[in-house]
């Protein structure tokens, strides 16, 4: 189902991990951020807006993890749009004879037998210089910072004072760091929020990949609190944090096991490097 956020943006959400897929309604048709992850899920998507009379003219994949490149045939062929960096990994991932028995493997297996793969992470690379989507809309920037992933996006639909976060921001998970592929992850993570908080002041909505959207209040809150999250990472220090805990969400409560995995990945690359943990 499509709820409005602001006008001409509209919000589509999975129900396992609470994706959103944001719309952005242009003048041909409409801009998909992040599509969504089962088939039945875009399918009704795909039906919301063609009742609407909306055809998909874009699509934009703010970052190259499973959840965030899918796309179904019922969305039709419009080009689809991610970062240099983003379509560079996906087409190294893609080359491997093995890439969809590799993606498959990500998937929770609650939804393994319901998500497509067969269009899984076929991007358009934007050139690193592109500040805006190329489509007949309002202006979507481009806002490309180092953090949760390579290549990760978000974009700021500068008319309608929205913030699709990609994996930032989010009222359900704590962040996420770079942990693979970042020569220093909690500095990156850091550094990418103060990029977003350079924006903050254009912002009347958030809309992180998971969780909720929150108001004009709530962009600096959630950079304050993913940020006083990463100093607690860094520091060894149990984060104050309501995202985990007894605080947590209810039904959300394994979210602390991200949090456990972000501690021991920090603990294995501080062994590895021989530097303080």
């Amino acid at each position: 189902m499509l709820t409005q956020v602001a006008e001409g943006v509209l919000n589509h959400r999975s129900e396992l991990l609470q994706n959103n897929t944001v719309v952005v309604q242009g003048t041909a048709g409409v801009l998909l951020i992040d599509a969504g992850i089962t088939g039945d899920e875009m399918t009704c998507l795909a039906n919301d807006l063609r009742e609407l009379g909306q055809p998909v003219v874009a699509g934009f994949s703010t970052h190259p993890d499973w959840d965030h490149v899918l796309w179904h045939a019922e969305l039709g062929e419009a080009p689809r749009y991610g970062t240099a960096r983003c379509a560079a990994y996906l087409r190294d991932l893609r080359s491997n004879p093995d890439w969809k028995v590799r993606a498959a493997e990500a998937l929770p297996p609650e939804i393994a037998d319901e998500t497509p793969l067969d269009l899984f992470g076929l991007i358009t690379g934007l050139p690193a210089e592109t500040t805006q989507i190329p489509w007949d809309g309002p202006e979507v920037r481009i806002i490309e910072h180092p953090a949760h992933a390579q290549g990760h996006a978000a974009l700021l639909i500068e008319e309608r004072g929205v913030l699709a976060a990609g994996d930032m921001l989010s009222d359900l998970f704590v962040p996420m760091p770079n942990f693979e592929e970042a020569a220093d992850p909690v500095e990156d993570y850091v550094a990418g929020l103060l990029v977003l908080e350079g924006v903050a002041d254009d912002v009347d909505f958030v809309i992180p990949g998971h969780g909720s959207v929150g108001g004009a209040d709530q962009a600096r809150t959630r950079i304050e609190l993913d940020r006083a999250y990463m100093h607690a990472l860094r520091d060894g220090r149990a984060p104050d944090d309501p995202r985990i805990g007894p605080s947590a969400k209810p039904g959300w409560e394994w979210v602390s096991d991200i949090h456990a995995g972000n501690v021991q990945q920090l603990a294995n690359r501080s062994e590895r490097d021989g530097t303080p943990g």
